[in-house]
């Protein structure tokens, strides 16, 4: 029996959402907490304001192209495996293998602990720890909702929509007061010296906070193939949604830059925070912090769920992951798979902790993974094309191959500055994607016959 979505059976998802249906669903993906926290970041590394709103637009139009180029690809290859099944389709199975590890290991892992750490950074305006406060809320945030989550008990899609509202509304109310209430600038502490080698150095770690900021675009667009109407609404949607959202973080980035100036932004480890208490004094800054406070724990949740549920299709499709692949059948969830998650989690944390920067440092244990496997998947539509040109596809690249080349350049670029830039966080993400080869090797070693597993995508086996 051919694969589901095999082109003489092909499986495509039901077109029932609006344009507007849509936009909602990309805003509150791509608008986190992040926006509290990395434009702080930024500013230590811009030079001036005008620079650092520049590269605030530059993000914007980055992610357009990158979410137009996903586009094409999730429209036509429909599957819950989402850059996996692109990735097996285009280059085969070991760098799908490793995609999939990295996926558990690095990315879904270390945005948790990056959440956790926003989460430790806002609730220590509310009230301190000590001089480790930022990660031991982090910590105990992770331990928390890890036991919640073995527990079977989760915060329902009502409430998450509810923070996610919330969460929005907060950027609204920062980016208004800032700019209504605007107050001179003065007596802001001087900035943190910027990365050395000046120029495109400094510009090149700005833009990995500011592409850290607007991530979320590469799962936006999953919805593709589900927008009534075909191409055009779903390219008015992705215009749309992305022009909203980067209209959003340059006026909260401006009303920043008119209260704290850039020195101060930069000086802050809770920008949002910062701003209100200038404008409001203190009962301003307690009120934005709980909701930033709370929106980073509805995200950590969210990706709680959804990364241990990844980690349990792993377990499901591949013989040395097996462990992983038990599910709890009396909590109703994947036990194995949420306690390895929070173990790793909290060796992040660790990390983050010894390095004095906690946010920061998961930003570059991160960011070279991911920008490797946008490159990957950028460079997967051209083989796709190449290879399966004749296949239908629901939605196109505008301007192909100018559109993909500017992708991949940029993701390129991305990660070159993510290696370069950064600190000893990236080395130990690449380092944790390098620990897969020998798990590769281990489980082509075990391989067998071809299998399907829960994630819906073909298990590694030697005869596939």
């Amino acid at each position: 029996m051919p694969p589901a979505d095999s082109p003489t059976r092909p499986a495509q998802p039901v077109a029932t959402l609006s344009i507007l249906d849509a936009v909602v669903v990309i805003v509150g993906l791509v608008i986190g907490a992040g926006i509290f926290k990395a434009p702080s970041l930024v500013a230590a590394n811009a030079g001036s304001g005008e620079t650092m709103l520049l590269l605030w637009l530059a993000g914007g139009l980055v992610a357009l192209i990158g979410a137009l180029c996903y586009a094409e690809l999730a429209s036509t290859y429909p599957n819950t495996g989402g850059e996996y099944h692109f990735l097996q389709r285009a280059f085969g199975r070991n760098p799908s293998f490793l995609f999939a590890w990295a996926r558990m290991a690095v990315m879904q892992t270390g945005s948790i602990a990056l959440l956790a750490y926003v989460f430790g950074d806002y609730a220590t305006e509310l009230y301190s720890l000590g001089p480790h406060s930022a990660p031991i809320y982090a910590a105990l945030a992770v331990l928390a909702f890890t036991a919640i989550n073995i527990g079977g008990i989760r915060q329902g899609t009502g409430a998450q929509r509810v923070f996610t509202t919330l969460e929005v509304l907060g950027v609204i109310a920062v980016a208004a007061c800032g700019i209504a209430f605007a107050l001179p600038a003065t007596g802001a502490p001087p900035a943190p010296a910027p990365a050395e080698g000046g120029g495109n150095a400094v510009l090149g770690l700005a833009m990995v906070f500011v592409l850290l900021t607007y991530g979320g675009w590469n799962e936006s667009a999953y919805v593709s193939a589900e927008v009534r109407g075909g191409r055009a609404p779903m390219a008015r949607a992705l215009i749309l949604s992305i022009g909203i959202i980067s209209v959003l973080y340059l006026a909260v980035n401006f009303a920043y830059l008119q209260v704290l100036g850039l020195s101060g932004m930069a000086a802050s480890e809770a920008v949002a925070a910062d701003l209100m208490r200038k404008v409001f004094g203190e009962g301003g800054a307690r009120l934005v912090a709980a909701i930033v406070a709370i929106s980073a724990l509805t995200s950590i949740n969210a990706t709680m769920i959804t990364g241990a549920r990844c980690n349990y299709a792993l377990g499901r499709d591949f013989h040395v992951f097996r462990f992983l692949g038990r599910w709890h059948g009396r909590a109703n969830t994947p036990v194995n798979a949420l306690v390895v998650q929070a173990a790793i989690v909290l060796a992040l944390v660790w990390l983050g902790a010894t390095t004095r920067s906690g946010f920061s440092t998961m930003v570059e244990y991160t960011a070279p993974v991911f920008w490797l496997f946008f490159l990957a998947t950028g460079l997967a539509l051209f083989r796709l094309r190449s290879i399966d040109g004749e296949r239908e596809r629901p939605f196109k690249v505008p301007l192909y191959p100018l559109v993909p080349i500017v992708f991949c350049a940029t993701s390129a670029y991305m990660l070159w500055s993510s290696l370069n830039y950064t600190g000893a966080g990236a080395l130990v993400g690449i380092a944790v994607l390098l620990a897969g080869v020998p798990v590769l090797w281990l489980a082509r070693q075990r391989g067998g016959g071809a299998l399907r597993g829960a994630a819906g995508y073909p298990v590694l086996r030697e005869n596939d």
